[in-house]
C-alpha cells in the first residue's frame, strides 16, 4: 500500500510536519508530506483525490464539506493571531482609502473572511472595492507593478511585503479565534487506514515537540525554505498559537463539539458573503476518535 499522502501549502503553522519529515521522525513508507505552492492547490489536490489528508484553515474545510467533499477534522493545529494580514501600498494611509482600490485575494475562504472583516471595520462593502482573484504567490508582484493597491496575504509572504515597503493595515489579531488551522483526513481513509492516520497524528506532535523544544534550531533549518532570516521566522511565530494535544482533544469533544461554538462567527461570515449554502453538520465533519486513540496510546505504560 502506498504511503498516506498529506498536503500542505507554505505556512509556518504547518511546518511541524515538515520538521518531522526532515528530522526523520516519520516513516516514509507510511507517510508522505507534500508541499504545494498555495492553499488553492492543496484544495484542488484534495478534491481530485491526489491527497489522503491535508492541513487547511477551518473556513476552507467548511467550504470543502459544503461542496460535498467528505473529509473529517481530526486535530486542531493552531490559531492565527496576526499571521494573516492585509497589506497596502504606502500611498494608502487608512482603511477608508481602500474605497475604489484593486485588492488581490486568493480564491480561498480565509482570504474572503479576512477581506470581509477588514471591509466591515472600514465601513465599506465588497462593492466599494475591486477584488482581483490571484494566487497568493503573485501578490507582491502585483503590488510592485501597481496592478493592485492592496493584498490579502499571510506569513511569511506578509513579512516579505513589509520588507519591500508595503504596510500592514489589518490582520487576524483583530479577529481572535476565527482563523484556525486544522488537520483533515478523507472519510474513506479514516475508515480503511486508521493506523496510518494515527501515524500522521504522531508525526505532527513529534514535529511540534521538536519545534517547541528547540525553536531557534527549528527556525534556522525551516527558514532556509523561505525568504525569511531565522530571526524573522521566529518573529512570525509570534502571530501563532499552537494547540496542545489536550486542547485539540477538548475542542473535538462534546455534543456538539466545543469547536462548533468557537466557529459560530466564521460560519456566520461565510454564510453572509455567500460562501456557505448551509450550516455545517458538526457530527459528520468532526471525528475525535483518532485523537482519543492517540491520547490513550500516549498514556499507556
Amino acid at each position: 500500500m502506498p504511503p498516506l499522502t498529506v498536503g500542505m501549502n507554505p505556512w509556518v503553522g504547518y511546518d511541524p510536519l515538515v520538521l518531522a519529515r526532515d528530522r526523520g521522525l516519520t516513516d516514509p513508507r507510511r507517510l508522505r508530506v507534500v508541499e504545494l505552492p498555495s492553499g488553492s492547490e492543496t484544495l484542488r489536490h484534495l478534491r481530485n483525490g491526489l491527497l489522503d489528508a491535508a492541513t487547511l484553515t477551518l473556513d476552507e474545510v467548511l467550504r470543502l464539506a459544503d461542496s460535498g467533499v467528505e473529509v473529517r477534522i481530526v486535530a486542531l493545529l493552531d490559531a492565527s493571531s496576526g499571521g494573516d494580514a492585509v497589506m497596502v501600498a504606502p500611498r494608502i494611509g487608512s482603511l477608508a482609502q481602500l474605497k475604489g482600490e484593486f485588492i488581490a485575494v486568493e480564491d480561498s475562504a480565509v482570504g474572503s473572511l479576512l477581506l470581509h472583516r477588514m471591509l466591515k471595520k472600514a465601513g465599506l462593502n465588497r462593492a466599494d472595492v475591486r477584488v482581483v482573484n490571484m494566487e497568493v504567490t503573485e501578490h507582491l508582484g502585483a503590488l510592485q507593478t501597481a496592478r493592485v493597491g492592496a493584498a490579502v496575504t499571510y506569513e511569511p509572504l506578509a513579512r516579505a511585503m513589509e520588507q519591500a515597503g508595503y504596510r500592514r493595515v489589518f490582520d487576524s489579531s483583530k479577529i481572535p479565534g476565527e482563523i484556525l488551522d486544522v488537520l483533515v483526513v478523507r472519510k474513506d481513509v479514516l475508515q480503511q487506514r486508521p493506523a496510518d492516520v494515527d501515524a500522521l497524528l504522531g508525526a505532527w506532535y513529534a514535529g511540534l515537540h521538536v519545534f517547541q523544544l528547540d525553536t531557534p534550531g527549528a527556525a534556522d533549518s525551516l527558514a532556509r525554505g523561505t525568504d525569511l532570516t531565522p530571526s524573522d521566522y521566529q518573529a512570525v511565530l509570534g502571530g501563532l498559537h499552537f494547540y496542545s494535544r489536550e486542547a485539540s482533544a477538548r475542542e473535538l469533544s462534546g455534543t456538539p463539539p466545543a469547536l462548533a461554538a468557537q466557529a459560530q462567527n466564521v460560519v456566520g461570515t461565510l454564510t453572509e458573503v455567500g460562501l456557505l449554502r448551509q450550516a455545517p453538520r458538526w457530527d459528520e465533519l468532526i471525528d475525535g476518535a483518532p485523537m482519543r486513540r492517540f491520547q490513550t496510546s500516549r498514556q499507556a505504560p
